[in-house]
């Protein structure tokens, strides 16, 4: 795979290496982690939520309101990382990532 379009830091100082899509792609079978987020007039992104999936074939995230909850927030675009299968290596870095940018949907119950 090319090297990712951007570099997501966790609290933990990792960084985490995503592609960017329009918010409607659809993709293939397969686990990983998403960050729906909108631009800034300055061109910065800012993370609205930060999920996983155990396959983006069946959506971006295992969470269908917190995707709801992205959009009426104004997320334009999906980050993708095609992570582990393992759902914990996922959770972890979904934890370490909302740890650092506390996206207003992951905050919301």
């Amino acid at each position: 795979m090319s090297k990712a379009d951007i570099y997501w830091s966790g609290a933990s100082g990792k960084k985490y290496g995503y592609w960017i899509h329009a918010i409607d792609t659809a993709f293939r079978k397969i686990a990983g982690n998403s960050i729906f987020a909108k631009q800034t007039e300055s061109g910065d992104w800012v993370p609205i939520y930060i999920g996983q999936t155990r396959n983006f074939d069946l959506g971006l995230t295992d969470d269908r309101e917190k995707m709801a909850c992205a959009r009426q927030n104004g997320a334009t675009h999906v980050h993708t990382h095609f992570s582990s299968p393992d759902e914990p290596i996922r959770r972890a870095e979904v934890e370490d990532l909302v740890a650092q940018w506390k996206p207003v949907c992951n905050s919301r119950p």
